[in-house]
């Protein structure tokens, strides 16, 4: 008996289709060309291309859907296509060049530039590639990872890519001003469309959009929040001891010598990258200055002579006295390997330390840096959409996926930070560790301040001229200097 699937039906099911079915078969009753088909199910003609890519997809690894050749090709009754969900269709329209006839056909590549290669974020980054795989089977992920962490020597790489047309189809790119540093406007797509279609900008913050936000446009697809101010400590350390995470920084300090005394390394510190000392000191401005005053530092209405940034250079130059003396040969993640080993008791890092610990086994205290209860540091990550991508069409289910609640759970879950969606249910956040549960508690209701050191806070301009001064600072000690430097710094940003 012949098989015949009602054009009523498809389109109810393709309505109620979430990305992770990328469509519903066909089976044709009788001949009909793409474009009175694309009418029949969407009632616009004008998707015919992207049920032909859909269908040509799908025939790549399974045999019994129609390969076709030509949009205007009559296809034979008991033919079988893929009609992709409404939501990838609109996206699709609104991405594909019609001179790029490739694009029809299927298969092709995906490259993915980021750095994740540490614990947690390599099985963060595996997760989302899992999905996408169940989706695209047909497309073959190229996995573009620079080591190196917070993305400094990924976007030393990138930017000569961007430049000479020949860049990854996406790559990892934090919310906020870092944006301004790839000359979005020559380089990268705009992606408010696809904010529309995918329904994102009615399941983001409103205060993650306007971070996203850049000239008037989304530049990126937020995959996360990070939380930056996180003292980490070791657990059985401190129970030994009959310590408990400090507060100030009075009782830090005093902490710190009851554990010099004991042999054991009070604050580990990494800074073979050059940007972990510098989100150490972030995190400290975080703690001298209130959430209004630590915003003005980038907005110019706090000024860089404040008392606040003195008394954070003299918290760091103090805490300089009790790391581990080989810190410039570590970097964040192997300089955990103490806290892991009972060698080191604290830790200052962003969250992403508790998807290492995750991935090693390890069990581990948490406490907001102290100073800053009731703040949070934030930044997100997010992927970008060259105009240059070689495989465009293959970009929009990456996209798709990273946006994703299905992505979001998956990939948060190894990574050590929490879903950028405000639509997670309570069922869905039971999934997390204890620490991200109460991050997602503390990303609710403390007041949200922008990271430096991760693009979210300053262009990256301005970022290398803090960290260098930071890094200078760890050599010469130099309070005066270091704030007159940071001054500068703001002034050549500002212009004021």
């Amino acid at each position: 008996m012949r098989k015949v699937v009602w054009f009523l039906a498809v389109l109810v099911v393709v309505g109620l289709l979430g990305w992770a079915q990328a469509g519903t078969p066909l089976v044709l009753d009788k001949p009909s060309s793409l474009a009175d088909i694309s009418l029949k199910v969407f009632g616009d003609s004008a998707y015919a291309p992207a049920i032909m890519r859909a269908t040509n997809s799908k025939a790549l690894v399974d045999h019994s859907f129609a390969r076709i050749s030509r949009l205007d090709e009559i296809l034979p009754a008991g033919a079988k296509l893929w009609v992709p969900d409404a939501a990838w269709a609109k996206a699709f329209l609104a991405v594909w060049d019609p001179n790029r006839v490739e694009d029809l056909f299927g298969g092709g590549k995906l490259v993915v530039g980021s750095w994740w290669t540490a614990g947690g974020e390599a099985e963060g980054l595996e997760a989302l590639f899992a999905l996408y795989r169940e989706s695209f089977p047909d497309v073959v992920i190229v996995n573009a990872t620079v080591a190196g962490g917070a993305g400094f020597v990924f976007k030393a790489v990138l930017k000569p890519r961007l430049i000479a047309g020949d860049p990854p189809d996406t790559f990892q790119l934090h919310a906020g001003l870092e944006v301004e540093g790839y000359s979005p406007e020559v380089y990268l797509r705009p992606l408010d469309d696809l904010y529309a279609i995918f329904g994102w900008d009615k399941v983001f913050p409103p205060d993650l959009l306007d971070l996203m936000r850049y000239e008037g446009h989304y530049w990126g697809v937020p995959v996360n929040i990070h939380r930056s101010n996180v003292l980490w400590y070791n657990k059985e350390i401190f129970a030994r001891y009959g310590l408990k995470p400090p507060a100030n920084w009075d009782e830090f300090f005093q902490i710190c010598e009851v554990l010099k005394e004991k042999g054991i390394v009070p604050i580990t510190l990494a800074n073979a990258g050059g940007w972990e000392a510098p989100h150490l000191f972030e995190t400290i401005l975080a703690s001298t200055l209130t959430p209004e005053e630590y915003r003005g530092l980038w907005t110019g209405t706090t000024p860089w002579t404040h008392p606040g940034v003195t008394q954070a250079l003299e918290i760091l130059k103090k805490m300089l006295d009790y790391v581990n003396p080989d810190y410039s040969a570590h970097t964040w993640d192997t300089v955990l390997e103490y806290i892991a080993a009972g060698r080191g008791a604290m830790n200052v890092m962003g969250d992403w330390a508790m998807g290492w610990f995750m991935a090693k086994g390890v069990d581990v205290g948490w406490a907001p840096v102290p100073g800053t209860k009731g703040v949070f540091v934030a930044l997100s990550d997010t992927f970008a959409f060259p105009k240059r991508a070689s495989n465009p069409i293959n970009v929009i289910g990456w996209l798709a996926v990273c946006g994703s609640k299905e992505g979001q759970i998956a990939f948060n879950m190894r990574k050590g930070s929490i879903p950028a969606r405000t639509d997670i249910t309570p069922e869905e956040k039971a999934q997390f560790n204890p620490y991200l549960q109460s991050c997602m508690e503390d990303w609710a209701r403390d007041a949200i301040v922008p990271s430096v050191m991760h693009g979210a806070a300053a262009p990256e301009s301005w970022v290398v001229d803090f960290k260098d001064a930071i890094n200078l600072f760890l050599v010469t000690k130099d309070v005066a200097g270091t704030q007159a430097a940071l001054v500068a710094a703001a002034k050549a940003a500002l212009g004021k």
